[in-house]
């Protein structure tokens, strides 16, 4: 899921304008998802010019933000499970949960979705 490179850091977009996406909990403004999608889940989840699945499959309902500069050396990000991504700026909880279709599509990858609102369900 993860791609090299770095994700578009929200420049001057207030709180309420943010998103996070529900599978990696990256942060970005919905713009931002519409024009390049989820730099780490875009296989998945296809978010890129589609609207029903960026409400869907994104959040704007997350706790803290963590900027992620050294994703391979940061203890928070691997804390945070999310050192295999791109750089960039993440949510360190993330309210709600994907889709029963896409979690099958995850499963039929041999890949198992975990909540990032920490219920541990």
């Amino acid at each position: 899921m993860s791609l090299q490179g770095e994700a578009v850091i929200p420049g001057h977009a207030r709180s309420r304008q943010l998103r996070a996406c529900l599978l990696c909990s990256i942060v970005q403004t919905p713009g931002d998802f519409r024009k390049v999608g989820c730099p780490n889940c875009e296989e998945i989840l296809q978010l890129k010019v589609n609207h029903e699945r960026i409400s869907s499959c994104t959040s704007a309902q997350f706790d803290g933000v963590i900027a992620v500069i050294d994703p391979e050396a940061s203890w928070v990000a691997r804390w945070q499970r999310t050192s295999k991504y791109v750089r960039g700026m993440y949510a360190a909880r993330v309210i709600g949960r994907i889709p029963e279709e896409i979690d099958d599509d995850i499963k039929g990858r041999g890949m198992t979705y975990r909540p990032r609102d920490e219920t541990g369900e």
